[in-house]
């Protein structure tokens, strides 16, 4: 008795997994790209500011984001200095250096 009733819910469960399968229980819902753009200027070079704004979105199986986050904060302060240490009239504060 026991063997019938677990080959009933079996057959039963392999017929909704057809059913879904099949299509018949209703659609995803539209996938999206829920990933941030890197907004970085296009037109002109990436300056310090331009770094400390910069965020990866997160993966599975990619970089570690305090790793990352830590080389873009050293190179922004390193491009900060080299524009402090250029003698003449620099860019002023916030805009690119042009390398």
């Amino acid at each position: 008795m026991m063997m019938w009733f677990f080959a009933v819910l079996i057959v039963l469960a392999m017929g909704g997994v057809a059913v879904i399968a099949s299509g018949r229980g209703g659609s995803m819902p539209p996938a999206y790209d829920d990933r941030p753009d890197l907004d970085l200027p296009e037109g002109r070079p990436i300056g310090a500011d331009d770094l400390r704004r910069v965020r990866f979105p997160l993966a599975l199986r990619g970089y570690r984001m305090s790793e990352v986050d830590a080389l873009l904060a050293r190179l922004a302060t390193e491009m900060e200095e080299r524009r402090r240490r250029e003698p003449g009239p620099g860019p002023s504060s916030g805009e690119p250096l042009s390398d």
